[in-house]
């Protein structure tokens, strides 16, 4: 059994004192879990490295952005595989994946498109 933890910084201005807040949670990976690491072609962005952590019943994807790792929650698609963090969306089907910035752009197009 191998035990994970994801842990995520978090700085607040209101309050010096929680400046620097981490919060850890803990994974059991056992039986079908993995973790698998994938790093795909973003064209002229350049390469993205993408972790996933699959561990019945959550399915967590960490993603650079912007000089932060962020963790992506998988939810409900149609096809393919989606993990949303905040603003951003991150959709992956087979060897091909694309962001999204759901602030930036109102008519969902991708502001990168990847191939593992």
């Amino acid at each position: 059994m191998l035990r994970v933890l994801v842990l995520a910084g978090f700085s607040i201005a209101a309050s010096p004192a929680l400046a620097d807040v981490s919060i850890g949670v803990g994974l059991t990976l056992s039986g079908d879990a993995e973790i698998k690491n994938a790093t795909y072609d973003c064209g002229a962005a350049g390469k993205l490295a993408v972790q996933y952590l699959n561990a019945v019943p959550n399915f967590l994807a960490l993603i650079p952005i912007k000089d932060q790792t962020l963790v992506f929650v998988n939810t409900l698609s149609a096809s393919g595989a989606k993990y949303e963090s905040g603003q951003y969306v991150w959709w992956s089907k087979g060897k091909e994946a694309s962001l999204y910035d759901e602030m930036k752009d109102a008519d969902a197009r991708p502001i990168l498109t990847c191939t593992e």
